[in-house]
């Protein structure tokens, strides 16, 4: 089924495609066609984008908060017969009525350079000088330090972090090379081990031999050396109690809102 989806917004419009790629993961068979409308804030611009929305019906979504384009919006969808919904509506009326004060009807507010920004630019330009072990020196200013074997998703799990505000840190578990002492002696850094099946890495591996044109006949893909590996490090996280997360079958989203969820119980322990 196709559809024609219009997504508008007075902003960068990136919560707008978040929340409808979140609604449209739940339908099979469906054939979206987007129409993406970014920085609308006029009704000049806003009348444009109606007439594309005429000549292509479908589901409006929209996230903005001048009125009078708000109004105009609307009134000419139900004109059209067409359904428009503002997704961030009932949360920002329940905020409302929770904290006994009006919305700022700013665009874009939550992209504004505050002290937040920039501690989440400063996570990631830390995060990427501490990857794969680099700059083991400062490891005890990271919040977090992710180990694991070659290939099990320690990099693009530690950008996806940064971009939370985390700094993170990450180091490869290998069995020839022991880590800097270091390691076992951090305090303040939540370190979270790594792991997954060997069937899974071996696979990995191979793509990534394969996309490098090297040799895939290796120690780096034998099956018992890569069990041997996995077996080092689970050993290693187990002596020093660390947390362990199998991410075979998590996306580095999952992997990443799990690592969050131990680092939220951490500190309410702590408190």
């Amino acid at each position: 089924m196709r559809l024609h989806l219009h997504l508008l917004s007075d902003s960068t419009g990136e919560t707008l495609e978040n929340i409808a790629k979140a609604a449209l993961a739940q339908f099979d068979d469906v054939e979206p066609l987007r129409h993406f409308w970014p920085m609308v804030r006029s009704e000049a611009h806003l009348e444009r984008i109606l007439q594309e929305i005429a000549q292509n019906p479908g589901l409006v979504i929209y996230t903005l908060v001048n009125r009078d384009i708000r109004r105009m919006l609307e009134t000419r969808c139900r004109a059209l017969g067409l359904p428009a919904i503002a997704p961030l509506d009932q949360v920002s009326h329940a905020l409302s009525n929770l904290l006994g004060q009006e919305a700022k009807a700013r665009p874009g507010r939550q992209h504004m350079l505050d002290a937040a920004y920039f501690a989440r630019v400063d996570a990631i330009q830390f995060t990427i000088a501490h990857d794969d072990g680099i700059g083991w020196e400062d490891w005890e200013e990271s919040d977090i330090l992710l180990a694991g074997v070659s290939r099990s998703s320690k990099t693009p799990t530690s950008i996806y972090l940064a971009n939370r505000g985390y700094k993170v840190s990450n180091i490869p578990v290998v069995v020839e090379s022991p880590p800097p002492a270091k390691l076992f002696q951090l305090k303040r850094p939540l370190i979270v081990g790594l792991t997954t099946s060997a069937d899974r890495l071996v696979q990995i591996r191979r793509n990534r031999l394969l996309s490098l044109n090297q040799a895939p006949e290796t120690d780096y893909v034998d099956q018992e050396a890569v069990q041997r590996e996995i077996a080092f490090a689970r050993r290693m996280f187990a002596d020093h109690g660390w947390p362990v997360i199998d991410v075979t079958r998590r996306s580095i989203e999952e992997t990443a809102a799990a690592i969050i969820q131990l680092c939220n119980d951490r500190e309410m322990d702590r408190r």
